[in-house]
């Protein structure tokens, strides 16, 4: 009881955040931009803890905390309620292979770019995986795998928010040039649910040209949120070798999407790892499993059998949406503008050269495997 009369200033404040946030977000001139609740919270956050949170902080610090960590990782397993089998059957294998292939390449030129530009492990591989997944909940379920700061988070969801939002408004002025390429408004809902960074844009951006594009994108899309279990278990293991050499081969029984994206960030892990557990007498570092997303498949896959009425779903969906919420308000609280400003235009620079692959790059992976034509 002491502990939750602790944590109740904080977690009323990280609520009221997110309630406004949700509100916020369903009015039609901020829907029209593809601004979702997760967004407008870290941003109100950002707000609140650079005007009038630190006055609250010994108030609510405890509460704060507990909602960016906790209620962050209960709000990514039941994401999972989002994503069926029936979905990626819908699609076909050359939907998931395309999302595989964009998911991987995206993170891996982050990761390389990141490097090059000189930026800090930790904000490229935010950036990548909010770039490369599914936006503001990609970026919220890798914080805390690297343990990246509140700053760095803010940083690579300002990204996702600029540049979703210009290919929202973007990839429907491209979709005449790319139907004369031979790509059909499903192949169009495709390409938007593989490239575009969060499920409101991607919605946007497809439903603009009908609503046969808008179903392929969503489930596309939707595919791409489900490799989110398999990145997060990968990433775990390459910040635990932090010590491997450079395309140093990871050991797993097959080559999947887990050991591409473990043996292509190995490289770059190793500055963020200082507290790390130490390497073992192999020369290992432990691995700390993200049990959070071990769950977000378990709900997954619960989520593909028919055992869940309508009602309760739609209430754990709502329910899921607030969690998130509260947690990106309180990481917005905890962030500081200056920090921000340190971080300078190379994380922005970053994000346009990855948003440039997404686009450029997508459309080929799309044409290819998609058989645009034939």
């Amino acid at each position: 009881m002491h502990l939750l009369r602790q944590r109740a200033p904080g977690l009323a404040l990280t609520l009221a955040l997110a309630l406004a946030a949700a509100w916020l977000a369903e009015k039609p001139w901020v829907a029209r931009w593809g601004l979702s609740a997760l967004t407008l919270a870290i941003v109100g956050g950002i707000v609140l803890g650079n005007t009038v949170y630190p006055a609250l902080h010994t108030r609510c610090g405890t509460g704060v905390d507990y909602a960016k960590q906790r209620l962050l990782r209960l709000g990514i397993i039941l994401f999972g309620l989002r994503i069926t089998l029936q979905q990626i059957a819908q699609v076909g294998w050359s939907g998931v292979l395309i999302d595989v292939v964009m998911l991987t390449s995206t993170f891996g030129l982050a990761v390389w770019l990141g490097r090059w530009l000189r930026i800090d492990g930790q904000t490229a591989i935010l950036i990548g995986a909010g770039s490369s997944i599914c936006g503001a909940a990609a970026v919220l379920a890798t914080e805390p795998v690297i343990q990246a700061r509140g700053d760095k988070v803010a940083v690579a969801v300002a990204t996702v928010v600029v540049f979703g939002t210009l290919g929202m408004f973007g990839y429907p002025l491209l979709h005449p040039w790319l139907a004369s390429l031979g790509a059909s408004d499903a192949a169009y809902g495709v390409y938007v649910g593989s490239t575009v960074h969060e499920v409101a844009q991607v919605v946007g951006a497809a439903r603009a040209v009908g609503e046969t594009a808008a179903d392929q994108a969503v489930i596309t899309k939707m595919i791409r949120v489900m490799l989110l279990a398999p990145f997060l278990l990968a990433l775990s293991l390459a910040v635990a070798r932090r010590g491997v050499r450079v395309g140093a081969r990871v050991h797993v029984v097959a080559p999947t999407v887990a050991s591409t994206v473990a043996s292509t960030v190995a490289p770059v892990v190793a500055p963020i790892t200082a507290t790390a557990p130490a390497a073992d007498a192999s020369g290992r570092g432990r691995i700390t499993i993200p049990w959070f997303a071990l769950g977000f498949v378990l709900v997954a896959l619960l989520n593909s059998l028919p055992l869940l009425p309508a009602v309760p779903k739609a209430m754990l969906l709502a329910l899921d949406n607030l969690l998130l919420a509260m947690a990106m308000g309180a990481l917005g609280l905890s962030t500081h503008a200056s920090a921000i400003r340190r971080a300078g235009s190379r994380p922005l620079a970053l994000a346009a050269l990855l948003f440039a692959w997404l686009v450029l790059g997508g459309g080929l992976v799309n044409a290819v495997l998609g058989h645009w034509g034939r």
